[in-house]
C-alpha cells in the first residue's frame, strides 16, 4: 500500500463502490443485502481492510487516503440503508400476499339461507337515493343532543307547549334537562346551517326517541328523515312541488297526497302532509283510524327566528323544511297493519320483502 499513489487509492475505492452498488441493484432478498453489507462495510469488510493499511503510508498521503475511504464508507452506508428499506417493503408485501385470505367463496349448501337487510334500512336507502337524485346531499348528526340544538334553536324555548307533546328522554348529564336523546332529526338542520353557507339542499335521516306507547302506528324508538332547503327566492310552491315529486317517486302514481294547515314552532306557515292509507285504500281501517288517510309528516317555510338563531339574515335567505317517519312510510308502502312487527326482527317477516 505504501507504494500506491493517491490516485491509485482513489481508483481502488471507486472500483469497490461500483461493485457494491452494482450488487445492490441486483439483490432481491434482505439476507443477501445484509451479507453484502457485512462483506463491504463491517469490521472485517473491504473498507475496514483499506483502513488498516493506512498506517504504512506517509503522513500526508495517509490523511488524504483516509478522507477518501471515509467518504466512500458514508456513501455506501447511505446506499445500503436505502436499498434495505426498499427490500423490507417488498418482503412485507410478499408476506401479506401469502397471508391473504379469499373471503369471496360461494356457499353451495342448499340448506343455507342468507340474511336480509331490514325493511327500515332498505327504505332509508331508497329515500336517500331518491333525494340525491333530486339534488340533495345526505347529512347526519348525533343521537344525543343538547337542549339548544333539539329545542331552543328551533324556536321551542323552555316551557313551550310543544315540548310537552314530545315527552323526551332526558339524560343525567350536566345541568338538569340539558341533554337528551333527540326527539327529531331537526337538530341536524341547525348543525348544517351553522356549519355550511347557503345555498343548502340537504336531507337528514336517523333514529329518534320519544316516550310513545307502542301501538299500531307508534314506537318509542323510530326513524325520521327531514329535508332542508335554504336559498334565495324559495316559495311554498317549491315546497309543494318537492313533496309531490317525492310522493310519486316512492309510492308510485296511484297514491294521493294532500297538504292541510298545521302548526310547528320552527316553520311559518306550516302544513301536515298525508297520503292515502295503503291498507284500506281510503275506505277506512284500524290503521288509519277510519279516516282513509295516514299522516306522513310535517312541513313549512322556515321561521325567521330559526334563521336568527343560526346567524342567517331572514331578509336575504328563506327556505323550507319537511320531515316524516321512515317507519310510517314503510308501513304504508308495504301495507303493514301494525308497526310493532318492525321491532321483532322475525326473519319470516323480513323475507316477504
Amino acid at each position: 500500500m505504501s507504494q500506491l499513489s493517491l490516485q491509485e487509492i482513489i481508483d481502488i475505492v471507486e472500483k469497490l463502490k461500483k461493485h457494491f452498488r452494482s450488487s445492490l441493484e441486483n439483490l432481491d432478498d434482505v439476507d443477501h443485502a445484509k451479507a453484502l453489507e457485512s462483506e463491504t462495510l463491517s469490521k472485517k469488510g473491504s473498507i475496514a481492510s483499506l483502513n488498516r493499511q493506512l498506517g504504512s503510508l506517509d503522513q500526508e498521503l495517509r490523511q488524504s487516503a483516509g478522507a477518501v475511504i471515509n467518504q466512500a464508507r458514508a456513501e455506501l452506508s447511505a446506499d445500503y440503508e436505502k436499498a434495505l428499506s426498499k427490500l423490507l417493503v417488498q418482503a412485507r408485501i410478499k408476506e401479506l400476499e401469502s397471508e391473504k385470505l379469499d373471503l369471496s367463496e360461494t356457499v353451495f349448501d342448499s340448506s343455507f339461507r342468507s340474511g336480509r337487510t331490514h325493511l327500515i334500512t332498505r327504505t332509508r336507502q331508497e329515500l336517500e337515493d331518491i333525494f340525491i337524485g333530486m339534488g340533495f346531499t345526505v347529512e347526519e348528526g348525533p343521537e344525543v343532543e343538547t337542549d339548544w340544538y333539539n329545542f331552543e334553536a328551533l324556536n321551542i324555548p323552555p316551557y313551550h307547549p310543544a315540548r310537552a307533546g314530545q315527552d323526551s328522554f332526558y339524560l343525567k348529564h350536566g345541568q338538569p334537562e340539558s341533554m337528551l336523546l333527540r326527539t327529531h332529526t331537526s337538530p341536524v338542520q341547525i348543525r348544517v346551517m351553522t356549519s355550511q353557507q347557503p345555498p343548502i339542499y340537504a336531507v337528514m335521516p336517523g333514529r329518534v326517541y320519544r316516550r310513545d306507547t307502542a301501538d299500531a302506528r307508534h314506537t318509542p324508538a323510530f326513524h325520521q328523515i327531514e329535508g332542508l332547503v335554504v336559498d334565495k327566492g324559495i316559495t311554498f310552491a317549491n315546497l309543494a312541488g318537492t313533496i309531490e315529486t317525492f310522493t310519486k317517486a316512492i309510492f308510485g302514481p296511484n297514491i294521493v297526497s294532500r297538504l292541510r294547515p298545521g302548526f310547528f314552532p320552527f316553520t311559518e306557515p306550516s302544513a301536515e302532509f298525508e297520503v292515502t292509507c295503503a291498507i284500506c285504500e281510503g275506505a277506512g281501517c284500524r290503521t288509519c283510524s277510519g279516516t282513509g288517510w295516514i299522516e306522513l309528516g310535517g312541513c313549512g317555510m322556515i321561521d325567521p327566528n330559526v334563521f336568527g338563531a343560526v346567524g342567517l339574515d331572514p331578509e336575504v335567505w328563506n327556505g323550507f323544511a319537511f320531515g316524516f317517519g321512515i317507519d310510517r312510510l314503510a308501513q304504508m308502502r308495504y301495507a303493514i297493519s301494525d308497526m310493532r312487527v318492525l321491532l321483532d326482527n322475525d326473519v319470516r317477516f323480513l323475507r316477504q320483502f
